[in-house]
């Protein structure tokens, strides 16, 4: 069974996403909302992980190596200024989607396998990587005009 692939990238994936919303909350400290909002988002993040755990330890966890991958070769330390958190989101928001797309494929999975109380988890998660998604976007259109237009 496959799934034991998924579920390692998928759980692999939420760690190092909660890891890195705590990295751009710290990193950029003087944006209020980042701050809070990122920190509350990781926290999501971690909750995850610990649900996923659960059904990793049921179905077995070949745990990959491309959500620490990603981690690394996206996030070489906090940029500063706007354009650096416009560029800190960005990453963000490619790391939400390795989760979302993980999250649909592990759903359509336990769909396959008949197991409710996974769909029930990824369902959940599911839910809240998409108002993930959501705010990143939203933060990166509200960061873009002045990091991109306004002269340094």
């Amino acid at each position: 069974m496959h799934l034991a692939h998924y579920l390692g990238l998928l759980h692999h994936a939420e760690i190092e996403l909660g890891e890195a919303f705590r990295e751009v909350g710290r990193g950029h400290r003087d944006e209020p909302d980042v701050h809070a909002i990122c920190h509350k988002l990781a926290a999501q993040c971690d909750a995850h992980a610990e649900k996923l755990g659960r059904f990793a330890e049921r179905y077995g966890e070949d745990a990959p190596d491309e959500p620490e991958r990603l981690h690394s070769e996206l996030f070489r330390g906090i940029r500063g200024g706007g354009l650096g958190l416009l560029r800190d989101l960005h990453d963000l928001h490619l790391m939400a989607c390795e989760c979302e797309i993980a999250l649909t494929l592990v759903g359509q999975a336990a769909h396959g396998a008949r197991d409710t109380k996974l769909l029930e988890v990824v369902q959940a998660c599911e839910g809240e990587t998409s108002t993930q998604l959501k705010w990143l976007a939203m933060r990166m259109k509200q960061a873009a005009p002045p990091a991109l237009v306004v002269a340094p």
